[in-house]
């Protein structure tokens, strides 16, 4: 604890600032970086200027609410927004897409082929073998309609064995 004790008080802080961007990078929330901020800010000041203890303390303190509250006031105003929002909701991924009933749309609720994968489908009755838009989701349920044929052509389609 000897070594503890004769380190500047600057370095303390910048210690602090580090071990709290670190802690924000492991356990993100957005709130730990501004303190952090506010105490890399304290030792240098703290390092340029010969200032007390109880002094650096109240600097980041008035640092740290300060740049907690812009910091939140800012990212309330200007929201981070991802690449791609629909990232982890493939269901809404299809929507207006189309689709090939597998197992009759019967009461509700029958199955639909997209690509190489089935989903369970909701809407009303339509046949196997009938291509279909996806107009939305309920949870992992497609919400399907019929998808209206050119003029003078259907679009049910035959398996073929």
């Amino acid at each position: 604890m000897g070594w503890f004790s004769q380190l500047e008080p600057h370095w303390l802080w910048i210690g602090l600032g580090l071990i709290l961007a670190a802690a924000e990078m492991a356990f993100p929330g957005v709130f730990l970086i501004w303190m952090a901020g506010a105490a890399l800010i304290t030792g240098v000041v703290a390092w340029q200027a010969d200032i007390s203890i109880p002094l650096q303390v109240v600097i980041f303190a008035v640092l740290s609410v300060v740049s907690v509250v812009t910091g939140r006031r800012w990212l309330r105003d200007n929201p981070v927004e991802g690449a791609d929002p629909l990232l982890n909701r493939r269901g809404a991924q299809l929507v207006g897409q189309t689709g090939l009933v597998t197992a009759p749309i019967e009461g509700g609720s029958g199955r639909v082929r997209h690509g190489d994968t089935e989903w369970l489908a909701s809407g009303p009755d339509i046949e196997a073998g009938v291509r279909v838009r996806i107009v939305g989701t309920n949870g992992a349920v497609l919400l399907v309609e019929r998808l209206a044929p050119p003029a003078g052509e259907t679009l049910t389609v035959t398996e073929q064995p």
